[in-house]
């Protein structure tokens, strides 16, 4: 196998041992040969386990055909959807991108931007503004076609693209990515003739940034889905053995175990700000898949060094509730050294001509073994670099290690019963047919 990312929890032995560790690897292998032999709660949600095995050749040509030709026609491609239908592209391919792409530094292919994971006026607004002399595309995420947030995106942007190029070129420009036979998208994208991907009923939202949920829209950005499933083929084929040495396994016990022992947040911290949105994902994933019952490890993310001089007080001195999961990047893609000075009037000489690369891993190390001294649990993911192939690995790596925490703290891993309420209140509110009565009790509570 090539270079793969690895974990290290040596550093949490300050709240638990490595004993109690171990004592929880029957539960682990437990709950992955319930993940496995999809004998669980929530077991009609696991088709993204075998994903990266299943998604053939084909199907990655026919996908990077239609990146393609969003590609040749469009500067700027929207992609329309919330929750997973969003942040998983968008994690991988802030990871990639440059960091000033979207002021056409390096930019690699069209301009990618987001709608439907908000209901800002303004941004819908200005959104449109900026498109009005674009040349642009759209990808439309949602199983149902119903969801608020989305449809609302999509009514406007669709309306703009058929009035600016008319309805059978914007056909053309159109990519739905949608339920296989049920729902109003799939009904329109029928209807106008939409080039379309499936959502698999067994892929959950959270869980589909391996499927073209996420493969489309990284594509058109420009990078390598093949890569990418690569790395998540070679995780599963390492993952899916309930073994001594899984790292999914002593991932997910290690997190149990200081959950247990009353550590009950985890702060996924990284030190190169590409990640930012990559932890955005992970953050999703762990607090739709866990907060159930009562029960959870609330996920939380800091990007350092900048939240050291914000958050750094709290966590070093702050309540002892809390560990850190550490994404650790071996190498950047760029070099720069740090230049002499002769005056030395604000004392950096010291580091003159060392990378700032090195400055920021001496950082990093630094504040592991300051949080490790003032008693944070700290858990290490080394990733070689920020390449499709690691990223690949890291996403199916937090993937499977979910599930088997998920079983471990005993919730269904797999559904978001609580995600309903806010909906049921927003429609009543907006008395949606259909939602009378509940209009009506809202109403007399207000």
């Amino acid at each position: 196998m090539d270079k793969q990312i690895l974990l290290d929890v040596k550093n949490v032995h300050n709240a638990v041992s490595a004993e109690a560790i171990a004592a929880l690897e029957p539960e682990a292998k437990e709950a992955l040969n319930h993940v496995l032999n999809k004998d669980a709660a929530g077991n009609d949600f696991l088709g993204w386990v075998d994903l990266p095995t299943r998604t053939d050749v084909a199907l990655l040509a026919d996908i990077n055909a239609s990146a393609q030709e969003l590609r040749k026609n469009c500067d700027v491609v929207v992609s329309i959807g919330i929750g997973g239908s969003y942040l998983g592209a968008k994690a991988v391919i802030e990871a990639l991108n440059d960091s000033f792409a979207a002021y056409g530094h390096r930019q690699n292919g069209p301009v990618m931007l987001f709608a439907g994971q908000n209901i800002g006026e303004d941004y819908l607004f200005e959104l449109q503004d900026y498109l009005q002399d674009k040349s642009f595309g759209i990808i439309v995420i949602s199983k149902s076609g119903t969801t608020t947030e989305p449809a609302i995106a999509f009514r406007l942007l669709k309306e703009q693209l058929e009035a600016k190029i008319g309805k059978a070129e914007a056909a053309k420009r159109i990519v739905a990515i949608t339920d296989a036979k049920r729902g109003a998208l799939r009904k329109l994208a029928d209807e106008e003739g939409y080039k379309t991907f499936i959502i698999e009923d067994s892929v959950g939202g959270r869980f589909s940034v391996l499927s073209p949920v996420g493969l489309l829209p990284i594509a058109v950005a420009g990078y390598d889905i093949n890569a990418l499933i690569e790395g998540a083929r070679q995780m599963e084929a390492e993952l899916t053995k309930p073994a001594p040495g899984n790292m999914a396994m002593l991932y997910a016990a290690t997190r149990n175990a200081l959950y247990r022992a009353g550590k009950k947040t985890e702060i996924l911290v990284n030190y190169n700000p590409k990640l930012h949105y990559f932890a955005e994902w992970w953050k999703q994933l762990y607090g739709e898949s866990e907060g159930k019952d009562h029960k959870g490890i609330f996920p939380a993310a800091v990007d350092f060094t900048t939240d050291l001089h914000s958050m750094g007080q709290w966590i070093q001195d702050g309540e002892r509730t809390i560990f850190e999961t550490v994404l650790s990047v071996e190498n950047s893609d760029n070099e720069k050294r740090i230049p002499q000075d002769k005056d030395n009037l604000d004392g950096l000489n010291y580091i003159a001509d060392k990378r700032i690369d090195e400055v920021n891993k001496m950082a990093e190390l630094g504040t592991r073994l300051a949080h490790v001294d003032g008693g944070v649990p700290v858990m290490r993911v080394t990733i070689p670099a920020i390449k499709e192939l690691y990223l690949g690995q890291l996403i199916y790596f937090f993937e499977i290690s979910c599930g088997i925490s998920g079983y471990m703290l005993g919730v269904n891993p797999f559904n978001q019963p609580g995600v309903e309420a806010y909906k049921r209140n927003m429609f009543a509110l907006l008395a949606k047919p259909g939602y009378e009565e509940e209009t009506k009790a809202i109403r007399a509570k207000l």
